[in-house]
């Protein structure tokens, strides 16, 4: 199984700031080519979230680059991985803190990070950006940590009035604002011929699940190009429609070589 990535972000209709940050590798290893992306969104409202979302970023690229072979060594686990992202969540938790005591502002900002091999995936997610799976239909992988959602869960709220509700970017779970994060993890199986999706939240708010499959499904993403041209159109549709968060969306495609 191979990867192509692209990825897509705009500041958008209202703000002046970019507080959305992401990277992506694509990573030679001794247990075959595996695929990290990790997307982070920098708390609209609170000050400097883009300082907060480029830390987190920074922190996990590095751990793909400078750790992730060494933990190879041995048979990947569930149980290392966890620990692992746990651990970094820790330390760069307390590290956005202190910067924000020290600059006396406030700052934060959500996770979704993703680790593809060629056997498995890992997850580990942190407020309200997503990730997806898409393949003969679309599926989300990851559960809102945030107010809205909580009530849905609740009962309390739709999905169609969650998406109106006024408290809908209030935060259960962040990294930088709270003393303890408590994140969630997913695991699954790859599939070949299938568009993994991390996004902000300001992606999918003004779109339905029907457009995001209309112009993410696999036969659509053919290469770097066309899936650039996709995720730029479902931006631009976001803006027309009045989305006022910056909109940051990474897609990875993942394929047999032979057969691309």
């Amino acid at each position: 199984m191979d990867f192509i990535v692209s990825a897509s972000t705009d500041v958008g209709i209202k703000k002046t700031t970019n507080q959305d940050s992401y990277g992506a590798k694509i990573l030679h290893t001794a247990q075959g080519k595996m695929l990290f992306a990790v997307l982070c969104d920098g708390m609209g409202g609170l000050s400097m979230g883009e300082v907060a979302s480029a830390t987190l970023v920074h922190a996990f690229l590095k751990w793909a680059e400078d750790s992730l072979e060494g933990l190879l060594e041995e048979p990947l686990t569930d149980d290392v991985i966890r620990a692992e992202w746990e651990a970094l969540i820790r330390e760069n938790n307390d590290k956005i803190k202190r910067y924000g005591k020290e600059k006396g502002v406030n700052l934060g900002t959500t996770l979704t990070a993703i680790l593809i091999t060629q056997d498995r995936y890992y997850i580990i997610h942190v407020g309200d950006s997503r990730a997806y799976e898409i393949r003969h239909s679309l599926r989300r992988l990851t559960e809102d940590q945030s107010l809205v959602a909580r009530e849905i869960r609740r009962g309390n709220l739709t999905e169609e009035e969650a998406e109106r509700d006024p408290r809908r970017s209030v935060l259960l779970q962040c990294v930088g604002v709270l003393d303890t994060v408590e994140p969630l993890m997913y695991f699954g199986k790859p599939y070949t011929n299938t568009v993994y999706m991390i996004c902000s939240d300001g992606f999918r708010h003004q779109v339905s699940e029907l457009e995001l499959m209309d112009y993410l499904a696999p036969p659509k993403m053919l290469d770097e190009d066309s899936m650039q041209k996709n995720m730029n159109r479902l931006i631009q549709m976001n803006k027309e429609r009045q989305e006022t968060d910056n909109i940051s969306v990474l897609t990875i495609k993942t394929y047999e070589p032979q057969v691309l």
